[in-house]
């Protein structure tokens, strides 16, 4: 099956879609961002030893702010008036995993606002702690599942 990029014109040019004529719908999307650290820096971060602060708090309201700037960064996003975006960040496996869930009620996904809001979650950790550890990586940054809209549903 051939997709059409949308943000194509006829010309080959790059454009905003036109989203007037779809209907607004209930939309959700959830993405996911891992960093890997050695065992020590994961073990600051999550007991919030480092000497920046509380990586775990800053890095939670930096996604949310990332969330709601997303149109500003990602050039053709429509700008979407969100009505709830949780970032969650656990250890698991070793790693620190950031779980970002947007939702929004309107014309268009929120998949790039789960991801930008994961993202720059995962960067603001890296931020914190990379006085203590530069060999620290960010390995994932997925859609995890996104609901609503004419495409249907996804689940990783």
């Amino acid at each position: 099956m051939s997709a059409k990029l949308t943000h194509l014109n006829e010309r080959g040019e790059a454009h905003i879609v036109d989203i007037g004529a779809k209907p607004v719908t209930a939309r959700r999307a959830v993405a996911r961002a891992v960093l890997e650290a050695a065992p020590s820096t994961i073990e600051a971060i999550d007991g919030g030893t480092l000497k920046k602060g509380d990586a775990i708090a800053v890095a939670r309201i930096a996604g949310i702010m990332a969330a709601k700037k997303t149109s500003d960064l990602i050039p053709l996003c429509h700008p979407i008036g969100l009505n709830k975006v949780e970032v969650d960040i656990t250890v698991e496996g070793g790693n620190l995993v950031v779980l970002a869930t947007a939702e929004t009620s309107d014309r268009t996904g929120v998949e790039m606002e789960a991801m930008t809001a994961a993202s720059v979650a995962a960067l603001t950790l890296y931020d914190m702690a990379k006085g203590i550890d530069r060999a620290m990586r960010i390995t994932a940054i997925e859609l995890m599942e996104k609901s609503g809209g004419k495409s249907g549903d996804f689940r990783r």
